[in-house]
């Protein structure tokens, strides 16, 4: 009744007074809403088809910042305009306490998730960037590149900080005190980090191994004494299926800590043929043998002749010593041109009359 006796003694319906603010105030504030919502829509609407129009007209690295940058505005959420809208409306009236606290908790929960969204998009395009540089074409096979384990793993890591950082800023504006949160966060988190050191150790090596790639599923290695095929990548071991067909598990933590020969990498085969003549053969039947071992090496497919020198007398005997490069990470084919070589310099030997020691 109170309200209405108001209205009826004020004769300008505009000056009528509701809730400590006017009818003009109201409809003032209810049109900055208005005007607001509708420019932030035909502007994103307008700015997002700009930016798409424009990345299709660019390459490299443009084009990734226009795709990022019409993400973002797409990104801007009708729900977050509103508000925005509400905030902005609301800066021309006069509010009871409580509902100006109601008003700016809402306002700070909105931005939040607004910046979540904005964050989560940002991470998802850094992420599939990196996996687009990381990822090189292959002759005989699909592209080589980071797994889509590899890819969910860093976006959920990275979503997780995301939701941390905002999770304490919302609550600090909420007027929570979050010192002694995170204090009490820090002394926990210490405590089970010496708890499970080793396992985090093993985890933080399989982040690297992933990041870094000495080596990826597929690639044959050789670990100190042992070799094999790379079957998986886990958190904490790194299992490999050994030549005679057994599984070798490696701690990730220990592997990293350990000198690999990736076999997968290798793109020739540097290899040393040492021999030793009988130091009682003569000098002049001596002397064409590099070139007899060279034509030989040479004759190989897929091989490069390096070097080949009679070397020096040891203990009676002439040493012997040609390099040369095999030009293919196969096995069999190295294999198969070491054993021509071999039998190649047997029988130059046998035709020279030379006695090998």
């Amino acid at each position: 009744m109170s309200v209405l006796a108001a209205l009826v003694t004020v004769k300008d319906p505009l000056a009528w007074q509701l809730y400590q603010n006017t009818i003009a105030e109201w409809l003032t504030a209810l049109a900055i809403a208005v005007g607001t919502v509708a420019a932030i829509l035909t502007l994103r609407r307008f700015a997002g088809r700009r930016l798409l129009a424009t990345a299709l007209r660019t390459v490299g690295a443009a084009r990734d910042a226009d795709e990022l940058a019409a993400d973002i505005v797409r990104r801007i959420r009708v729900w977050f305009i509103s508000i925005l809208a509400l905030a902005l409306g609301r800066l021309v009236l006069t509010l009871p306490p409580r509902w100006d606290r109601t008003l700016d908790v809402v306002f700070i929960v909105g931005l939040l998730l607004q910046v979540a969204s904005w964050a989560n998009g940002l991470i998802t395009h850094t992420v599939n960037h990196y996996a687009a540089l990381r990822t090189t074409p292959s002759d005989d096979g699909p592209p080589t590149g980071p797994s889509a384990a590899t890819v969910l793993a860093l976006t959920f890591m990275a979503r997780i900080v995301l939701w941390m950082i905002l999770g304490l800023i919302a609550l600090d504006n909420l007027g929570i005190h979050i010192t002694t949160l995170i204090a009490g966060l820090g002394i926990s988190g210490i405590a089970v980090a010496l708890a499970v050191q080793n396992i985090l150790g093993d985890l933080f090596a399989a982040l690297a191994i992933v990041l870094d790639k000495p080596f990826v599923v597929g690639d044959g290695i050789t670990v100190d004494a042992f070799s094999g095929t790379v079957e998986r990548i886990g958190l904490k071991t790194t299992r490999v299926r050994g030549p005679t067909g057994e599984e070798i598990i490696f701690s990730n933590a220990d592997l990293l800590k350990s000198r690999i020969r990736n076999m997968q990498r290798l793109q020739a085969r540097t290899v040393v043929l040492t021999l030793a003549l009988d130091g009682s053969t003569p000098a002049d039947q001596l002397a064409p043998f590099p070139v007899l071992v060279r034509e030989v090496i040479t004759a190989q497919p897929q091989v490069r002749f390096e070097r080949a020198h009679l070397t020096a007398i040891t203990k009676g005997d002439v040493g012997f010593e040609a390099v040369y490069v095999v030009l293919t990470q196969d096995y069999v084919a190295f294999l198969d041109a070491q054993q021509g070589i071999t039998l190649g310099v047997l029988e130059r030997c046998r035709q020279q009359g030379l006695r090998l020691v």
